[in-house]
């Protein structure tokens, strides 16, 4: 099991954040990119809901360094 994901304990509101997260990567298939932007195309979610998640993925790119 992950490190960081047993500090934070499984009943901490960041311990279900991660598992939450976890089987929603599981889950997960195909191109992120595509399927954001299949969401744009067919109005799913605006441009603005689209910019706000890019700069919110942005920050998290940085805060990890890649």
């Amino acid at each position: 099991m992950n490190q960081l994901f047993q500090m934070m304990g499984n009943n901490s509101p960041y311990g279900n954040f991660m598992k939450q997260f976890s089987e929603f990567k599981k889950s997960f298939t195909g191109n992120p990119q595509q399927q954001i932007q299949q969401m744009l195309n067919s109005g799913k979610i605006s441009q603005a809901q689209y910019d706000q998640a890019v700069q919110k993925a942005n920050a998290i790119k940085s805060m990890f360094g890649m």
